[in-house]
């Protein structure tokens, strides 16, 4: 490792870095979910279903959970930064080539690999902050990062959806692709080269092996409670945006599918509340933060019991803030908290439960909506909601833990 400490608040090269990275995050995010506004058409146009429309979406995050720790291993080989490069170029040629599938197998294959190339931005992102950053200042920067993929997520699915209402949902996709391409340039214009991390087969061979770093996360409660974060909260966060439209167009709501559409500008409040979060725990520690935002998360969940237009939306924003906020801490502190050589692979298990839970309760939550009905649907998020919690509490209350 050099003598470099880190880029400090203030410098030219600690701001490039985190815009670079903020539109990293939106190159990255807005292709992700590039389908999920345009689902129906792409379901009449293909002729495939809506189920099988929807796997476009899953195609994608699979292929960026199952790319995450192999893009985080050729980090360590040839540098975060080139990575990342390779990674958004891939992704959005073959971005640029889905609006061309004329069949459903051809789409989904397109948005696996997709996918799979989006995983090296969060696959070392946070290793890269965390080597770059002064370490005092990590978890601010790691907040504006994850504000650009909430920039990123919010964007992909509203300009999809409003091009593809106009010209379909090929053009929906298309235009996508040209603002991934605008965000991957400023990245690749802005983003410095590394300077805190050396890499090399060289001294990677000198190092710990890769089997042996991964199960040294894997071994620490540290790790594991942190992926247990992004596992549960994720879970819950997916869930709620999966199921709150069924929610909204049944009664006593009856909203139009275009109202209920609008419901993802909720994710502005991500965009401010990671950010502040990332401040936040710089000046009052991690897990102070961390568990503040769970209880945020909660509390929005507990207002969307009332059936309340006023409220539902409310408690969204409230949940949404909450989210974004835990995420930004717990992400941010991940690499930080593992070992100097291990901080890639720390990052991507983190991501790779993140995604997981996505899939998982995404999915599983579904059944509770439809077999229990919204109350009950709501009280398996809050026992999500509860289960990060107490594992935050009981496991990262340490100094050591707070990474101080």
């Amino acid at each position: 490792m050099s003598e470099f400490s880190g880029h400090l608040p203030g410098s030219r090269e600690y701001r490039r870095l985190l815009v670079g990275l903020f539109f990293g995050g939106v190159a990255t995010f807005a292709q992700l979910y590039a389908t999920q506004a345009v689902l129906p058409a792409i379901a009449d146009d293909i002729g495939s279903g809506p189920a099988s429309a929807a796997l476009t979406v899953s195609a994608s995050t699979l292929g960026l959970a199952v790319a995450v720790i192999p893009w985080s291993l050729v980090a360590d080989r040839v540098g975060r930064v080139p990575v990342m490069v390779v990674g958004l170029l891939a992704a959005t040629c073959l971005g640029a080539c889905t609006p061309f599938a004329h069949d459903i197998v051809l789409l989904l294959a397109l948005r696996l690999l997709e996918g799979a190339a989006l995983g090296a931005v969060p696959a070392v992102a946070l290793a890269y902050l965390s080597e770059e950053i002064a370490p005092r200042h990590v978890a601010t920067a790691a907040g504006s990062y994850i504000a650009g993929t909430t920039v990123g997520g919010l964007s992909g699915r509203v300009v999809a959806g409003w091009a593809g209402e106009l010209a379909g949902w090929r053009w929906g996709v298309a235009s996508v692709v040209l603002l991934c391409i605008v965000a991957a340039v400023v990245f690749i214009a802005l983003v410095p080269s590394g300077r805190g991390f050396v890499p090399g087969r060289a001294r990677i061979e000198r190092g710990p092996s890769v089997r042996r770093r991964i199960l040294t996360n894997l071994r620490s409660r540290r790790q594991l409670a942190l992926y247990a974060q992004g596992f549960l909260l994720m879970g819950a966060f997916v869930a709620v945006y999966n199921y709150l439209g069924f929610h909204l167009v049944g009664a006593p709501f009856f909203l139009a599918p275009a109202v209920v559409t609008l419901l993802f500008l909720a994710y502005l409040a991500g965009t401010v509340s990671s950010p502040r979060a990332g401040m936040l725990a710089v000046r009052h520690g991690r897990l102070p933060v961390l568990v503040g935002s769970i209880g945020v998360m909660a509390s929005g969940v507990a207002l969307m019991f009332v059936p309340a237009l006023p409220m539902v939306i409310v408690g969204l924003l409230a949940f949404t803030a909450g989210f974004f906020g835990a995420h930004a801490v717990a992400s941010g502190w991940t690499p930080v908290a593992a070992a100097p050589d291990a901080r890639a692979q720390a990052s991507s298990l983190y991501y790779l439960g993140y995604y997981a839970g996505s899939s998982v309760f995404g999915w599983l939550l579904g059944w509770v909506f439809a077999g229990a009905g919204w109350p009950a649907f709501l009280a398996a998020v809050l026992v999500m909601c509860a289960l990060s919690l107490a594992v935050a509490i009981l496991t990262l209350r340490t100094p050591a833990a707070d990474g101080q």
